[in-house]
């Protein structure tokens, strides 16, 4: 069974808000986490299509089965330094709202520097995310789930990946650009 198709079977089990059930992965050194039910699939890293003018954090595209699907690095995303690749770097695709009133869904790939594996988290251990002191924007973290006595970042996707908000980015970054001027 490929990572795809067992990732499917596992979200499919993931019904109940008691048991949530959650892929986690590292950035930094760092264990993150989301909801399994919001991935699609996990793929290798590789034949990314730069994109002139975008932010640090919009790594590219890919093309996935005849999509174009945007590429971010969480880890510039969090205000960091970008992924360095390694054989181990994975992109995780993640289907988010497309910000439009339509209510429609966007694949989005999250680049990180591995995958660790799927957990289930019970609700009784999340706890809200923390009000000061943590390296990312607080509207960025859903909570913080508690795994064999360490914390585990669980991210809110709707935030992280939003559509709007990257957009509005890559617009403010594009102006910035076209209105510099040349000193000779």
């Amino acid at each position: 069974m490929s990572e795809a198709t067992s990732l499917q079977v596992v979200a499919a089990k993931a019904t109940t808000d008691e048991d949530q059930q959650y892929l986690t992965f590292m950035i930094c050194g760092e264990m993150f986490a989301v909801v399994i039910l919001n991935i699609k699939e996990i793929i290798e890293y590789g034949s990314l299509t730069e994109v002139p003018m975008m932010p640090p954090f919009i790594r590219g595209v890919i093309n996935l089965r005849g999509s174009v699907v945007p590429v971010i690095d969480l880890s510039a995303r969090f205000g960091r330094k970008t992924t360095e690749v390694s054989r181990r770097t994975c992109i995780v695709i993640i289907e988010v709202d497309a910000g439009t009133e339509d209510e429609s869904k966007q694949d989005v790939g999250i680049m990180v520097d591995s995958v660790s594996e799927v957990l289930e988290i019970q609700k009784g251990d999340i706890e809200p995310p923390p009000a000061f002191g943590a390296k990312i924007r607080i509207d960025f973290v859903r909570g913080m789930g508690k795994v064999a006595g360490k914390f585990v970042i669980i991210l809110n996707v709707d935030k992280v990946l939003s559509v709007d908000e990257m957009a509005e980015m890559t617009h403010i970054g594009s102006n910035d650009l076209s209105h510099a001027s040349v000193v000779v």
